[in-house]
């Protein structure tokens, strides 16, 4: 389709043009006129009909001119033969040419990129694709041609747009595509001439409901804006046509005069605020710069006294360090004094231990002499003792002896010169209460 001027709005239109026209009114339109849908001129007519009637005569003459011939003789019959011949031949001819003819008239060349609505008796068919098609039967026809595949360029500015204080706009530039999905739907449902209506109306309607939205001082960021809602609004309205958006856009917005000289003065205020801006941010840069500059400076001091500190600290470590290891050797020194101290007192000790654990022995040693020549005394004075001392005398009174007084009387004289005489070698003397208190003697 051919792009329309700006600020003027689109036209859809449809067309009555011959085959041979039809892609170029496709694809350029027509004085500005965008021609989605063409209109064909048909060229069937039924005179093919004639040369087949004419010749089905002809053919029919001769049948009976040959019926004739066969029932006469002599020149008649020649005659009609004759003339029978020539009607076969003027028949077969008659129908060739209606034949071609009628075959030359159903054929239909569809262009590429469009549909053909095919109708029989006033009624639709079915639609047909691009290519060549044979319509045989007499009253079939395409009645529109559509164009399917192209996506059709559509102006639609709208004038005295008001904003949402109020403020009519000079005018707002709507640009949009649209492509026809279709062709039976359309062609059906709306047509042409009506649908330039139809979307009109509904551009008009959406970019008013748009700017009602936006103030004054922001319609120029209507330039360009995000109008995916708009797209979307406007293919539920017009889907039922068998027409889709496939893109919009607002590419223009013009303010009135008066404003236009305000939003001047404004956008000069604006460049002279900008121009203040710059200026205040280079002195400001200028600024942070000196003081990047002594803040670096400052950095660097505090680093060069962060190393002298960490150099005074690492003395002081050192120092330290030192002091703890003399602290140390002194204190191991010392240690190691006390420990020779008691090692040798240990020593002493355990000599003296081992001294007198000797002295034990020999004492204890010593002690069992003593006691074995005190034993040996004890017995040489026990024997001594033993010799010198006086007999036992035992007298038995068991076994039922008499136990009378005259016993007892001479046992008690008896007894002192027993113990008085010359002992036996075994020193004892031995009375028995069995042998009536006789001597054994």
């Amino acid at each position: 389709m051919s792009s329309v001027r700006s600020h003027r709005r689109s036209v859809i239109s449809e067309a009555v043009a011959p085959w041979g026209d039809i892609a170029r009114l496709l694809r350029g339109g027509e004085a500005g006129t965008l021609l989605p849908v063409i209109i064909p001129k048909h060229r069937r007519r039924l005179w093919w009909m004639l040369p087949l009637w004419a010749g089905g005569y002809a053919l029919l003459s001769g049948v009976m001119l040959t019926l004739k011939e066969s029932g006469s003789d002599g020149l008649g019959g020649m005659a009609a033969g004759a003339l029978a011949t020539l009607s076969y031949v003027v028949g077969v001819l008659l129908l060739v040419i209606g034949g071609l003819w009628w075959w030359r008239s159903s054929i239909v060349e569809i262009e590429q990129g469009t549909h053909g609505v095919l109708t029989r008796y006033g009624a639709v068919v079915r639609t047909l694709d691009a290519g060549r098609h044979y319509l045989w039967h007499p009253w079939s026809r395409v009645d529109f041609v559509v164009d399917t595949a192209t996506e059709i360029p559509y102006s639609a500015p709208v004038m005295a747009c008001p904003t949402q204080e109020n403020v009519p706009l000079r005018s707002i530039e709507f640009f949009l595509k649209f492509r026809i999905t279709d062709a039976v739907l359309f062609v059906r449902t709306i047509g042409a001439g009506n649908f330039d209506l139809v979307l009109s109306s509904a551009v008009q309607d959406a970019i008013r409901q748009r700017a009602r939205r936006v103030r004054t001082e922001r319609a120029y960021d209507l330039r360009g804006s995000d109008v995916a809602d708009m797209q979307d609004l406007l293919n539920r309205q017009l889907d039922r046509y068998g027409v889709r958006i496939t893109g919009c856009n607002i590419p223009d917005v013009q303010l009135p005069a008066q404003y236009q000289q305000h939003l001047a003065t404004r956008e000069q205020v604006a460049k002279e605020r900008t121009a203040y801006e710059q200026e205040w941010g280079l002195i400001r840069k200028r600024r942070i710069d000196s003081l990047g500059m002594d803040i670096e400076r400052a950095k660097k001091i505090r680093d060069a006294r962060i190393v002298e500190v960490r150099a005074a600290l690492n003395r002081a470590r050192e120092e330290v360090a030192q002091l703890l290891e003399r602290q140390e050797t002194e204190a191991q020194r010392v240690r190691f004094e006390i420990e020779t101290r008691g090692r040798s007192g240990l020593i002493a000790a355990e000599n003296e231990a081992r001294a007198q654990q000797a002295l034990a022995k020999a004492y204890r040693d010593n002690r069992a002499v003593l006691q074995y020549e005190l034993a040996c005394r004890r017995l040489e004075v026990g024997s001594r003792l033993a010799g010198k001392a006086p007999r036992p005398v035992v007298v038995r009174t068991d076994g039922g002896t008499d136990t009378s007084a005259l016993s007892t009387l001479f046992t008690a004289q008896l007894l002192p010169r027993l113990t008085s005489g010359d002992r036996a070698p075994n020193g004892s003397a031995f009375l028995s209460a069995e042998d009536g208190g006789h001597d054994q003697r």
